[in-house]
């Protein structure tokens, strides 16, 4: 049943010049609305054309609408799709038309929070709607569809399931005190404990891989001072992000700049060069750099080719290593050709001024992103921070009920850690009763959806 009694209104695409804008009308008025504006309601789910008249009879513009009866719309209830030019007054003088027809202005989110509560999907996939929306790159649009489509739902459905058939085992006994659990059905306990911290284990290591889907492959470009790192920069970006000059120490804090590699999302940091002798001004730059590396995923640690053989550098030492580290031998158009010795680092030279060897650089960059793909699996779900926090809870309750388990403790206690753990299973599908959590997380969405 929809918990919704009032009509919502909203533009459901970005207020600006367009072909086409679309306007979105979910709620109980919704059909009376349809016919009062177009004269009749129309046929379900099929596009129909007409004029838009407001409440005086005067004719806004000429549209396409489509009208969707509950539940079998994206709401669960009576929406209606109106299409008009995409000019802004237009679009604009429908949606006042619609308030001034009782309808309300939608929330962020509204749309799609409407049809969690009308049980048209769960709050992981609810997540994955927004994911989609902000998707930069082939990754994590897949990601994001696979969500969408209910994979996370069906892991964490598999695993109550799981964790059902243990409480059910375990409460038998909770009527009957004094008596333990016999060995045989400790060991099935044990097994299916296991088998369902397995699944948490492997859901909460996509963590960190889903956070780069979201946020983008944090890729540090670091090196001494005027060795072309804001050229690279600039090279990369395909513009003149950043400032360029022969004079050392040019950059005094950190620039960055999103680009989209292959199938994958960046994001380029140009840090302050790491002077060893730096002035009061750059030293606060180096600390900025310091920072940004130990948020790093990748690093492209930049030297002059022209010069000596290079040393790392003691800030990136103990964390750079041959598989998120790419040394690139810059200025290769100058000629000269430092040594590499015996450094493990997959090497490149360009030249960020001409463009040379940069195509390279680029295919191994990808190369190493691929590497995050590879730890979870083509099919796996990234979660986010939410999905990880309660992945947690149940880690932890697991782990509090094997210690029982093992120490032969009363099947209360032991209960009482595997409830914990399903509600935390049940949190990640949304069967939970947390309003203020559930209007934060949709406030986080676009209105119009």
């Amino acid at each position: 049943m929809p918990r919704f009694t009032d009509t919502i209104a909203a533009l459901a695409t970005p207020m600006g010049t367009s072909a086409i804008a679309l306007l979105r009308i979910s709620g109980p008025d919704t059909q009376r609305l349809a016919a009062a504006i177009f004269g009749a309601t129309p046929p379900p789910r099929l596009a129909r054309h007409g004029d838009y008249r407001d409440t005086a009879g005067r004719t806004l513009d000429d549209t396409l609408f489509v009208f969707m009866p509950g539940p079998r719309s994206y709401t669960g209830e009576d929406t209606l799709e109106i299409s008009c030019h995409g000019n802004p007054f237009i679009a604009q003088k429908i949606l006042e038309d619609l308030l001034r027809r009782g309808c309300r202005a939608a929330e962020p989110g509204e749309f799609t929070q409407r049809a969690f509560l009308n049980g048209r999907m769960d709050l992981s996939q609810a997540e994955a709607v927004m994911d989609l929306i902000h998707a930069r790159s082939e990754r994590a649009l897949a990601s994001a569809h696979r969500q969408l489509r209910g994979a996370l739902r069906r892991r964490a459905e598999a695993a109550v399931e799981e964790l059902l058939g243990v409480i059910a085992r375990v409460e038998a006994y909770i009527d009957f005190p004094e008596e333990d659990l016999p060995a045989e059905d400790v060991n099935l306990v044990t097994a299916g404990l296991q088998r369902v911290r397995a699944m948490a284990s492997n859901l909460l290591a996509t963590s960190h891989y889903g956070e780069i889907l979201r946020d983008g492959i944090k890729t540090v470009i670091v090196g001494e001072p005027n060795v072309g790192k804001s050229s690279l920069l600039n090279r990369l970006v395909g513009r003149e992000r950043a400032l360029v000059s022969s004079e050392p120490g040019t950059t005094r804090d950190y620039l960055e700049e999103p680009i989209a590699l292959g199938s994958h999302y960046l994001r380029l940091i140009d840090t302050a060069g790491l002077n060893p002798s730096p002035g009061p001004l750059e030293r606060l730059g180096i600390e900025k750099t310091r920072e940004r590396l130990e948020e790093a995923d990748l690093f492209l640690w930049v030297v002059d080719q022209t010069g000596p053989t290079p040393s790392l550098p003691s800030d990136i030492e103990g964390i750079a290593n041959a598989e998120n580290t790419i040394l690139i031998l810059n200025k290769c158009d100058l000629g000269g050709e430092v040594g590499v010795g015996a450094l493990p680092y997959p090497s490149v030279r360009v030249s960020a001024k001409t463009g040379e060897g940069i195509d390279v650089l680029c295919e191994r960059i990808a190369a190493l992103a691929d590497r995050f793909q590879a730890e979870v699996g083509e099919d796996q779900v990234a979660i986010n921070a939410r999905h990880a926090a309660a992945l947690t809870t149940v880690m932890d309750a697991i782990v509090a009920a094997l210690a029982k388990l093992e120490h032969g403790e009363a099947a209360e206690l032991l209960a009482s850690d595997l409830r914990t753990a399903l509600r935390a299973w049940e949190e990640i599908a949304g069967r939970v009763d947390n309003e203020r959590m559930l209007d934060a997380l949709f406030a986080s969405f676009c209105i119009g959806k």
